[in-house]
């Protein structure tokens, strides 16, 4: 394996490995007795007898446990209660998955299947140990990843959503659990579990039932997320050096380099990390990923890199309001009645596509109107046409992947072509393609059906001619409008709401990222003037790092005294 190969390459190598002993040894690695002699230096050493319980499911900021003597069950447990051992841990092998590196409420129960002997290492002591000790802690990493892989490929101690596949609130649910890499199993009515799960707990679709028994009827994301655990618990008096809003390409470039140059991070996201990126289906002009990359794994991997250095995430939870008070401490309210407070911000809330003003169109967002086109959205595409409006880098690359699941798919846009707006590359796959029109002039104007999208009508906006076709999903991918709504009189905006920074925000800190509030910057899409690219948004997040360092020198040089 190459010195430079990155932990979560090798994690995916390994996972999609044919051999079965290399993705074993990876996921359940054994330690030599020097890796083992190191670690001991970092923990304490308990000796337990068979049965005792290490951790529960549902409980945040578990031990690590390092097996010297014995061994320990990982255990995972059906909706009916019913335990069942994934997977044992014997001498020398460790336990945890990715949550070790945040808060979020563990998934699996853990206890002892014999008398045993067991280092173990708190949070504090783990995290110590994996930055210090390198190779040990890479081994750790790509452990971790396998392990979460694996509960997601096998639909193992993750939750069981009841509903129909194509219904909006379904699909809303699986994309946010997916997008935050939480394992999930899918049952629609008619099946033999559906069938037991809705006579069992009754009420409306969908259902989600997780394994200790609970069962929630279509709830809403943020009251999902508190009920699994995927929200971090914030303390009230905690002030961080940085708060991040945002967690797209730039927000995670501004979080992996704040947290890995010691600045105490917390990243604030609406949904999930990887923000309009993270719906592409595949980027293949991102530098370094010469076969081309997803947003949801290049925000995946990021997400796991800002854990690693330390960084908090407050998932599911967007930003409501933003002040200053009389100490130049920021505080930002965010959904659910919290707030986080910070001595410096880095804005990084992008935009979101436009909708077009038609009527009815509400009725089908999410019931064949979609804004992403990844593989969840690109299943309901089988056997028929697909309608993709936009002339950007995210149509071009939604076009292209879709044509593979489509019958046909036709691409809309208002003006003469595509040159001027998509990268050339997209442009000669979309004119190459036999499965992909391009329509110029053309706009939707009408969309018909009962509770799904069924037919749309196109109107040629030079001509006026018009034509109706059967088209069951339509993705809609143009414009931006910057997700500044919340932030107030704090900073200044431009004339489309885009937030003005360096001279533009008539700051005197030198700073291209600056706004008109001291301390508060912009990265990436929301910033008036910016290149709306992902390699670019990742440019400005991570050199903005510099920026905010010189700021907080500057306005609190005792704040680690």
């Amino acid at each position: 394996m190459a010195e430079d190969e990155t932990v979560i390459e090798a994690a995916r190598e390994a996972a999609s490995s044919s051999d079965p002993y290399a993705r074993e040894a990876q996921t359940f690695p054994v330690l030599t007795e020097d890796q083992v002699a190191r670690i001991k230096g970092y923990g304490r050493i308990d000796t337990l007898p068979k049965g005792a319980a290490l951790f529960k499911r549902g409980e945040r900021g578990v031990d690590f446990f390092l097996i010297l003597e014995g061994n320990v069950e990982i255990i995972d447990k059906t909706p009916d209660g019913e335990e069942s051992v994934i997977t044992t841990h014997g001498r020398h092998q460790f336990t945890g998955e990715l949550d070790l590196f945040n808060k979020r409420k563990i998934l699996v129960d853990g206890r002892t299947g014999a008398d045993s002997t067991l280092l173990r290492l708190n949070r504090d002591e783990f995290r110590r140990m994996s930055s210090t000790e390198q190779d040990i802690g890479e081994i750790i990493m790509r452990a971790f990843i396998l392990r979460r892989t694996a509960f997601i490929v096998h639909s193992e101690a993750g939750v069981t959503i009841v509903g129909p596949k194509n219904d909006r609130d379904v699909i809303r649910i699986t994309r946010f659990l997916s997008r935050n890499g939480y394992p999930l199993s899918l049952e629609e009515p008619g099946t033999v579990e559906g069938d037991r799960i809705v006579e069992q707990q009754g009420g409306a679709l969908p259902i989600v039932c997780t394994p200790d028994g609970c069962a929630f009827h279509n709830p809403s994301t943020p009251d999902l997320a508190d009920a699994l655990g995927l929200t971090e618990e914030l303390e009230a008096d905690h002030v961080y050096d940085l708060a991040v809003v945002g967690a797209g390409p730039s927000g995670l470039s501004a979080c992996v380099y704040g947290a890995s140059e010691a600045l105490d991070t917390i990243v604030i996201e609406a949904e999930a990390p990887g923000g309009q990126a993270g719906t592409s289906s595949k980027i293949e002009n991102y530098l370094g990923f010469p076969t081309g990359i997803s947003g949801q794994a290049l925000a995946g991997r990021a997400w796991i890199q800002g854990q690693k250095f330390g960084a908090t995430f407050a998932i599911a939870r967007g930003a409501t309001a933003i002040e200053e008070d009389t100490s130049k401490i920021f505080k930002i309210e965010v959904e659910g009645g919290q707030s986080v407070s910070a001595r410096a911000v880095i804005l990084a809330c992008g935009a979101t596509y436009r909708t077009p003003s038609i009527d009815g169109y509400e009725a089908f967002e999410g019931q064949g109107i979609h804004y992403a086109a990844t593989a969840l959205e690109a299943q309901f595409c089988a056997g028929s046409e697909a309608i993709v409006i936009g002339g950007g880098n995210s149509a071009g690359q939604a076009a292209v992947f879709l044509s593979s699941h489509a019958s046909h798919v036709h691409v809309l846009v208002r003006g003469s072509g595509l040159a001027d707006s998509m990268s050339d590359y997209l442009v000669q796959r979309i004119d190459r393609s036999e499965r992909i029109t391009l329509h110029t002039h053309t706009e939707l104007c009408a969309v018909h059906g009962d509770r799904m999208l069924e037919q749309v009508t196109l109107v040629n906006n030079q001509t006026g001619d018009m034509e109706k076709r059967d088209v069951p999903n339509v993705f809609v991918m143009i414009g931006a409008v910057p997700n500044t709504g919340w932030m107030g009189d704090c900073v200044d905006l431009d004339e489309k709401g885009f937030v003005k920074t360096g001279k533009a925000a008539q700051s005197d800190s030198g700073s291209p990222f600056a706004t008109s509030a001291p301390g508060v910057f912009a990265v990436g899409d929301v910033r008036s003037g910016s290149v709306k690219r992902v390699a670019s948004g990742v440019g400005e997040g991570s050199v903005c790092i510099s920026d905010v360092h010189q700021y907080l020198a500057e306005v609190f040089p005792d704040r680690h005294g």
